[in-house]
């Protein structure tokens, strides 16, 4: 499932290529997404001028002059920049067709993905109004991880995959942050100290940035919106690596299941 490093990767793939076009053309050969493509959508963005590409968790906002398209790539979904003259291929459901002859295309195997159209404020609408703070932005601090756990028997990687808490930490990266702070998956979010919640807030930015720069992480079929896929899986440390050597201490990685997901750590670097 993309999460948030590869939504903003694609992000910043689409959003030079769409910013300042106007839209001439939706075509929507599926609408049985997640939730159905609204019909007014064909209507009412052809015309329409990009104005900014937004990302709010795992959520694209392509804003423009109208309205706001309101996208989620699901379990399987991406969007890709090609030519009018290149076709459709199956799972290829939506196509916005713009000006300059390229086309948004979104591609979802699955359709877990959405497409939603609103003309009020996106921060408003009821997808994205409750949700907790970005993890790269100042507002996740240690402070703040720290206020909202205290009470609480959750186990800390599902704390950090309650979007209403952080928006945009999905399984790899819980993952991969609490092993580099060294902090076990299944240790109480309420039992941990702030001392321990500042190594953990700077693990999860150090985790998100690096798997940025490497382009996201590609283990099945993620890619960007010129096709290439991301390479972070190359550095992944506890993440899909079931039984293999932990990079740091030798001992082997376990995978347990954890709020209905795997969850991997190392028994011996992780307390």
């Amino acid at each position: 499932m993309p999460e948030l490093p590869e939504v903003e990767t694609i992000r910043r793939c689409i959003a030079p290529e769409i910013t300042g076009q106007t839209v001439t053309r939706v075509i929507v050969r599926n609408a049985a997404l997640r939730w159905p493509v609204p019909v007014e959508l064909a209507r009412s963005l052809p015309g329409q001028r990009v104005i900014a590409v937004e990302r709010r968790a795992k959520y694209l906002l392509i804003q423009t002059e109208g309205g706001t398209l309101i996208m989620h790539l699901g379990m399987s979904g991406t969007l890709l920049v090609r030519r009018n003259q290149q076709p459709a291929d199956k799972h290829d459901h939506l196509d916005l067709v713009f000006g300059n002859g390229k086309i948004l295309r979104f591609n979802d195997p699955r359709r877990f993905g959405c497409a939603l159209w609103t003309t009020e404020p996106p921060d408003q609408h009821p997808l994205l109004a409750a949700l907790g703070k970005e993890p790269l932005e100042d507002g996740l601090t240690a402070q703040y991880l720290y206020e909202q756990s205290r009470g609480r028997a959750l186990k800390i990687k599902e704390f950090l995959m309650n979007s209403r808490i952080v928006s945009g930490i999905g399984n790899i990266y819980a993952n991969e942050s609490l092993f580099a702070a060294g902090i076990h998956p299944n240790r109480a979010a309420g039992r941990i100290s702030l001392k321990r919640y500042e190594r953990l807030t700077n693990a999860i930015k150090k985790v998100l940035v690096n798997a940025l720069q490497q382009g996201g992480t590609t283990l099945r079929d993620f890619c960007d919106a010129s096709g290439k896929p991301g390479y972070f899986q190359l550095q992944l440390m506890v993440y899909d690596r079931a039984g293999a050597p932990c990079r740091i201490c030798g001992s082997a990685i376990r995978r347990i299941r954890s709020g209905q997901r795997s969850t991997y750590f190392c028994r011996m670097c992780q307390r």
